[in-house]
């Protein structure tokens, strides 16, 4: 589980971020008023959502404040579209600036980046990702299998890493398009031509997998 700290004075907009980032084992704490966000122990928190425009207190201050004192990434999310803010944000320890109304998707994809950029600069310590049967090591884009190293295409690295790090886990199509920058529609035939290519190289059979399983309406499924 993600846990994201949102400090949005709209609640019935982060309500709807929230269920739509709860597809994707995220879960948003909210706090209208900006002193009870910056008091809840912002450590526990993998990443910072931040509106601007706060009851009490400018969102640049407390952005301020949370960058001085915390190792976390942080996204402006506000309708000020006005560009000093925006460079201000960034300048004063924002990671990035997203200006409302935006697609809650385009909201997902934004912390997917935020959140392997941490894992590259050390923030999430464990770069490799193992079992019995896989193993991944991120930092050389190397998945090996029963112990020999796979030849993989980029897409197919990109799906079979995903897979791996939510093993035994049912994900999405949509989730693995969102975190594939080799994929771009879920709804398209590639990822079914990757998923049968990698069959293929796992010597799996489709019609009785052993390791890449296919699961009716919902997506893929890791086992081993």
């Amino acid at each position: 589980m993600i846990n994201i700290l949102m400090i949005e004075d709209d609640p019935e907009f982060s309500e709807f971020l929230g269920e739509y980032l709860a597809k994707y084992n995220m879960q948003i704490t909210n706090y209208e008023d900006p002193f009870l966000g910056l008091s809840v122990g912002i450590s526990k928190f993998d990443l910072l959502i931040l509106d601007l425009t706060l009851p009490g207190m400018d969102g640049l201050e407390v952005c301020e404040k949370i960058s001085k004192s915390y190792d976390i990434p942080i996204i402006i999310s506000s309708a000020r579209g006005d560009v000093t803010d925006k460079i201000m944000g960034l300048q004063i320890g924002a990671d990035y600036y997203l200006p409302k109304p935006y697609d809650p998707k385009e909201m997902y994809a934004v912390i997917q980046s935020l959140l392997r950029r941490s894992k590259k600069s050390g923030k999430v310590e464990k770069h490799t990702q193992e079992n019995s049967i896989f193993f991944l090591d991120e930092s050389k884009m190397l998945i090996s299998f029963n112990n020999e190293a796979l030849n993989l295409t980029h897409a197919e690295y990109e799906v079979l890493s995903i897979l791996i790090s939510k093993k035994d886990a049912i994900v999405s199509r949509e989730e693995i398009v969102d975190n594939c920058e080799s994929l771009t529609d879920s709804y398209s035939k590639s990822l079914d031509v990757i998923i049968g290519r990698l069959r293929t190289k796992l010597n799996d059979n489709p019609k009785k997998p052993k390791y890449l399983h296919s699961i009716r309406g919902l997506g893929y499924k890791l086992t081993q």
